[in-house]
């Protein structure tokens, strides 16, 4: 995931948070302050009942309720029992016209709340025909009503109730309103914020676009944007940090190719006066070994100063003379190389013709490379085939020898590089060859790699560009 979505989800995560707070505090508020008017509503509507009550009236025309707001008085016990038409001239048994022939009634459990208490808040429901139930806030008094003698006192609960689907209607619209304007606020603040963020890194892309092209020929210095900001202050150490790369790398060059060329002579010196010694004077067999080890060690100090000036000079660039060869020829050659001196046999399994553009003797020098590490590796059968999918042509070298150990795969081209150290320094190997390889190799815009599993041999691939080949001659 890109350092830009990151910054924008995490924007978009900030902002979602906060537009879900400020939801949920504007619905608590506005639910608190509506229930809370409903509240006061139905406190004025129980204290007009209970006036009402407290006067032993029997009319219920001094009760001056709006029509949306449900009131039902009802008798608790009356001691000793009294008819019913006593007990109405005593307590007005009051029921708001609204109710017409429903009841107010709340669950055993409410009203043993309401005989400790006195007085409580609860819910309730008012059926309704055909559709679901009136939802209901009731406001539950107990009251002592004025009752007939003998009896003085009667107990009697006060019911006060009005519908809460007006509230619960309003804030259903304010969490569907405040939803789809939430989501709007999402989308346009993740749009805004991806923009301001690809705007804010778009000279760090620059940046980074600039330095993937510095290589070992290149250390152009990075674009720096105008101005002292972090992005301006990270191009500038950069660009710092390029300068003092190229000048080690500059002296790390002239050191390597200075050091091989005043290597040369006092090799040849050397190699020469061995071999003076052994053909003009009659050594020991003592003197004859140690001379052949002198002579050997020589011959690979040669080759380990050859492969140096080769990587000096691809790292310098590589003097190609690009045209277009055949690289089955290629193979060949190279093949009539080595069955002469390869105890082994070479295979050639390649189209009579594939067409690349390279220097033929730098590619000759891969090929040859690789049957050498193949004969190296202890192979009996060597196999050079090509093929071409599509636009690349793939050179393969496969051989049967010891293969090579997985976790020194991904190090093979690596300078200086040995999977047995022991061995290659005996049969003279510098560890240079394939790092040599691949640099010529990514010089003619290939690529190089090795698919290998130990004891059961190794298969070294080349791809290059295919290309036309030349015209034939006209008649």
């Amino acid at each position: 995931m890109t350092l830009r979505t990151r910054i924008t989800l995490l924007t978009v995560a900030l902002l979602a948070a906060s537009l879900l707070a400020i939801g949920v505090s504007v619905y608590s508020l506005l639910a608190r302050y509506m229930y809370q008017g409903l509240k006061n509503e139905l406190d004025d509507a129980l204290g007009q009942v209970v006036r009402l009550v407290n006067r032993g009236g029997k009319s219920l025309l001094d009760i001056a309720l709006p029509p949306t707001v449900y009131a039902e008085v009802e008798v608790v016990l009356s001691l000793p029992p009294l008819a019913p038409e006593d007990l109405a001239q005593a307590v007005p048994l009051v029921r708001s016209p609204s109710l017409a022939s429903k009841n107010l009634t709340l669950t055993d459990k409410d009203y043993a709340l309401l005989l400790r208490r006195g007085m409580i808040w609860t819910r309730a429901s008012l059926p309704r025909a055909k559709e679901k139930p009136v939802p209901l806030l009731v406001r539950a008094t107990l009251l002592q009503a004025q009752g007939p003698p003998p009896l003085e006192r009667i107990p009697v609960v006060v019911l006060v109730a009005k519908s809460t689907e007006p509230i619960e209607a309003t804030l259903d619209q304010l969490v569907r309103i405040y939803a789809v304007t939430a989501l709007l606020v999402l989308l346009f603040g993740g749009w805004l914020a991806y923009l301001l963020v690809a705007r804010t890194l778009a000279p760090l892309e620059a940046i980074a676009r600039q330095a993937e092209e510095v290589s070992a020929r290149s250390f152009a210095p990075l674009p720096e944007p105008e101005g002292r900001d972090e992005v301006a202050t990270l191009a500038r150490a950069l660009n710092r940090m390029l300068a003092r790369l190229e000048a080690a790398f500059q002296a790390q060059k002239r050191f390597l190719a200075d050091a091989s060329h005043e290597l040369r002579t006092p090799i040849t010196a050397i190699l020469g006066h061995v071999g003076y010694l052994k053909r003009r004077t009659n050594p020991t067999e003592a003197q004859k070994e140690s001379l052949e080890v002198i002579e050997r060690e020589g011959q690979r100090m040669r080759k380990l100063v050859g492969d140096l000036l080769d990587l000096a000079s691809s790292e310098a660039g590589w003097r190609f003379e690009p045209r277009i060869i055949n690289l089955t020829q290629v193979l060949s050659e190279v093949a009539e190389e080595y069955e002469h001196t390869f105890s082994g046999e070479i295979r050639l399994l390649a189209p009579e013709a594939a067409w690349v553009r390279g220097d033929a003797d730098r590619l000759h020098q891969v090929f040859a490379n690789l049957v050498s590490n193949a004969i190296k590796a202890g192979a009996t059968t060597i196999t050079l085939r090509i093929h071409a999918p599509r636009e690349r042509i793939i050179a393969q070298v496969a051989d049967n020898g010891r293969g090579i150990p997985k976790e020194h795969v991904p190090h093979l081209f690596e300078r200086f590089y040995r999977v047995d150290k022991a061995r290659d320094r005996a049969q003279g190997g510098s560890g240079l060859g394939l790092a040599i390889v691949k640099a010529i190799v990514e010089a003619h815009g290939g690529e190089v790699w090795v698919e290998s599993e130990e004891g059961k041999g190794a298969t070294f691939s080349v791809a290059l560009r295919r290309v036309d080949g030349p015209l034939p001659p006209q008649a």
